[in-house]
């Protein structure tokens, strides 16, 4: 290549040579890459199968792919009517304590009586039923000889007597509601926190390209917290080539069934003028289109609702944003910090990523201009309408994080597939975080790609020192992965790696 030439782009949809590890193609896989998990399955997680291998190349390679307007139909258009979660998240003790349940350790049988401010398990119907038996067993009736245990009393300003909760370890404040990424973060109005009446509704916009594992992952993980997802998906990689919607197909398809009722389509069927000159106006772009196409077909949303925007590899914890559900007295915006990894969980980095995610739907109205790309940079206190919004709402707008260094509040897992996967994604890359290695034969190698992540390596060529992981650590990993272990081996303990860490436990 002559100094100052643009190289030619490889075209993203060149078949690798060989599969992973080298075997040969599985010809019993379904010819049109349509389909990963059958549409009988997908409501019963557990019957999942993975797409970390040769099913995920299948989808990524296909060429001569229909109009996805035809499959779509209106999808694209629709428009999404925002419910009140009515979840009974808290629970009235006996002796008047509101306690969150997931948070709050037993209570006997004579505190489910439905009294005025409380909520009767007996009466909350099936979906309260189920929610007390998916979080282990919080405020559940426990027959103890010694009694239930007592809630403490503390008092407050002006002789007022405030009872709390007894908390589960790993939540804390009088009302067992702050997990402790919340308690060890730097919010500055930790002592203002009171329960909300009435949740907000959370809305988590990403960008997808391929990373359909990872959002499996998030689903499962915040299917709790987060009242709808806007998933956007573009027709053209983050380079200006054409690709296939391949969410899109697995989203007809019956895959993501089990959450499709949480799931709002956003399709970007143009490339922004200048992207392929400027890799990052296209990278902006994307979340500027998904936030305002997104947002405007949303009804019934309200200004207090919580808007948080990720990349598609950044996985909050669904603690943190439960929090922000369910508490009011937090400043606005957040960002979040979480445990870096690359290639899989195995490789994990020093310190956190933390980025700035998420705000009240007001302040992205009136401060953002309703554009996610300006709330994921640090400077909300140059915006036209940040002081008018502040003396508007009477709000103190401090940023602060959920979680810490040493207190993640979700996961980044970075060039988290495999080989074919890291393929695609050098292939895909926008034309402006250079260097584009995707440009360099050598580095689309699958051998190569390999043998980066058996060592940790990067495509400069250098080598890093990681901290020593456990995978029984906290926050090793998201916990639908522990749980899912052989469908997430690949990203769990590292494939190429001879003496195999994590099997041996």
């Amino acid at each position: 290549m002559r100094l100052g030439e643009e190289p030619a782009p490889p075209h993203p949809w060149k078949k690798p040579d060989e599969n992973r590890q080298g075997e040969p193609v599985n010809e019993e896989r379904p010819q049109d890459g349509s389909k990963v998990w059958g549409p009988s399955r997908p409501a019963h997680p557990a019957a999942e199968a993975p797409v970390g291998g040769k099913q995920h190349q299948a989808i990524l390679v296909k060429e001569d792919f229909a109009d996805p307007l035809e499959s779509m139909g209106n999808l694209h258009t629709l428009t999404h009517q925002l419910q009140d979660d009515k979840t009974p998240y808290f629970v009235r003790t006996k002796v008047g304590a509101l306690c969150f349940r997931q948070g709050t350790e037993v209570a006997t049988p004579k505190e489910y009586s439905g009294k005025a401010g409380g909520s009767a398990v007996s009466g909350a119907g099936e979906g309260a039923a189920a929610l007390a038996a998916g979080q282990r067993r919080p405020l559940e009736a426990q027959p103890q000889p010694s009694g239930p245990p007592k809630a403490k009393v503390r008092s407050r300003g002006g002789g007022k007597r405030l009872v709390k909760c007894v908390c589960r370890p790993g939540w804390h404040g009088p009302y067992c509601g702050v997990p402790t990424m919340v308690y060890h973060s730097n919010l500055p109005t930790k002592e203002r926190l009171t329960p909300r009446e009435t949740p907000r509704r959370v809305i988590n916009a990403i960008n997808v390209n391929h990373e359909f594992d990872l959002l499996h992952v998030r689903f499962h993980e915040l299917a709790q917290a987060v009242d709808l997802f806007l998933v956007c998906e573009s027709n053209f990689t983050a380079y200006g080539e054409k690709r296939p919607l391949s969410f899109l197909r697995l989203l007809l398809n019956g895959t993501y069934d089990y959450i499709r009722h949480k799931i709002l389509y956003v399709f970007l069927d143009h490339f922004p003028d200048g992207g392929r000159q400027d890799g990052w106006i296209a990278d902006d772009y994307l979340r500027t289109f998904l936030t305002r196409n997104g947002m405007s077909r949303i009804t019934g949303v309200r200004s207090d609702d919580i808007f948080v925007i990720n990349d598609a590899d950044e996985i909050p914890a669904h603690e943190g944003l439960l929090f922000l559900k369910l508490f009011d007295g937090w400043t606005e915006p957040f960002a979040i910090h979480m445990r870096k990894s690359l290639y899989g969980f195995f490789w994990k980095q020093f310190g956190s990523l933390e980025v700035v995610s998420g705000c009240t739907v007001g302040m992205l109205r009136d401060v953002y201009d309703g554009d996610g790309i300006k709330l994921r940079r640090r400077e909300y206190y140059t915006m036209p309408g940040f002081r008018k919004y502040e003396n508007d709402t009477g709000h103190i707008l401090v940023q602060w994080s959920v979680g810490s260094p040493f207190h993640f509040a979700g996961w980044h897992c970075s060039w988290c597939f495999t080989p074919e996967g890291i393929y695609f994604k050098l292939v895909s890359a926008q034309n402006g975080d250079f260097p584009r290695w995707g440009d360099y034969e050598d580095k689309r190698d699958l051998n190569y790609i390999r043998d980066l992540i058996r060592t940790g390596g990067w495509f400069d060529g250098s080598l890093q020192e990681y901290p020593p992981v456990d995978p029984k650590e906290h926050m090793y990993a998201p916990k639908y992965m522990l749980e899912h272990f052989d469908r997430y081996r690949y990203l769990l303990e590292n494939p190429y790696n001879k003496v195999s860490k994590l099997s041996d436990g």
